[in-house]
């Protein structure tokens, strides 16, 4: 029992500086939900800066982060990074601006739980731990596309974790010891995704310490809610695929063929939606339950696509350094 007592107390006593990167694209409209969700934060408000960087927006969001820093009790610091069209390169200039000794990063259309910042930091009390990855869960969603990807958890960063090359995080909820970017780079800054897994890899594969899972330091996010949305994450995921294949060797996507198709199409129709209609009538069955199929098809298409038609840049190999 002294024991446990002892670990608690040093838990809570761990309060590291902490910095907080959030890259913003035309984010005008999401700001006042953030800003909210990083006011209701549990961890410090000492403790805590929060590195607010527009990149190259064409709407008030550089107006927006100015008037936040200067009424918000919070310290928040707006930084610009209008060289590069890139939320890694923006995540650079947001870690260069950075004085913290953990850096902690989310998203603009993230919405972070209050002790979102404090469950994600306490992984980092062992000094073996340099990166640590919170779960990120969707916001409540009414249409068919978003219960599709709720049901099928398409942004829990179980997935990532569990890339069969080596797991990472996304950056939508990551956290690195600033030691760890000191001694491998920043990120990439032209690379337009698979970023979050390339430093994660870099850290890991330096061997400079390890990773940690903390599935209570959740953020939540909003599914896509048009054919259009989905389409275009999908294609981005494809493109990631590539990239990571050029640069790491990773495996890619196999292709769908017409007849991959026509079987899950028919097989779809004699004997999933029969199952379904009659699980619907029983009351366990939802209108999203016909439909998974032939929306896990759209998006395989996507993702094929995106991989296909994908080039890795030829800057892409550059690294930023601090």
């Amino acid at each position: 029992m002294n024991d446990l007592q002892v670990d608690a107390t040093t838990a809570h006593s761990f309060l590291p500086k902490v910095s907080v990167v959030v890259p913003i694209y035309n984010g005008e409209a999401d700001l006042p939900d953030l800003i909210s969700c990083l006011l209701s934060q549990t961890y410090p408000q000492d403790r805590v800066e929060y590195l607010l960087v527009d990149n190259n927006s064409s709407d008030r969001t550089p107006t927006f982060l100015k008037t936040a820093a200067e009424l918000s009790p919070l310290t928040i610091h707006p930084v610009s990074e209008n060289q590069i069209q890139s939320s890694y390169a923006a995540r650079n200039t947001g870690i260069r601006s950075a004085t913290g000794e953990i850096i902690a990063f989310t998203d603009a259309d993230c919405r972070p739980q209050p002790q979102w910042l404090e469950l994600l930091i306490q992984p980092f009390i062992n000094l073996d731990v340099v990166i640590v990855v919170g779960e990120i869960t969707a916001l409540p969603g009414k249409t068919i596309l978003e219960q599709h990807a709720d049901r099928q958890e398409t942004l829990s960063q179980k997935h990532t974790l569990s890339h069969p090359f080596c797991a990472y995080g996304q950056t939508a909820n990551l956290a690195i010891r600033r030691l760890a970017l000191e001694k491998v780079g920043m990120f990439r800054p032209y690379l337009t995704t698979g970023g979050d897994a390339d430093i994660c890899w870099r850290i890991l594969m330096a061997k400079i310490g390890k990773l940690e899972f903390a599935p209570n330091a959740i953020v939540q996010h909003r599914h896509r809610t048009t054919f259009q949305e989905l389409q275009s994450q999908w294609r981005r995921y494809g493109r990631s695929n590539r990239y990571l294949h050029e640069l790491y060797g990773v495996e890619l996507m196999p292709m769908l063929t017409r007849k991959d198709y026509f079987y899950r199409l028919v097989r779809w129709l004699l004997k999933e939606v029969p199952k379904n209609l009659f699980k619907a009538i029983a009351g366990k069955a939802t209108f999203v339950d016909f439909f998974s199929t032939p929306i896990g098809l759209f998006t395989a298409k996507a993702r094929y696509l995106g991989q296909s038609e994908a080039k890795l840049p030829d800057n892409a190999e550059i690294i930023d350094w601090l």
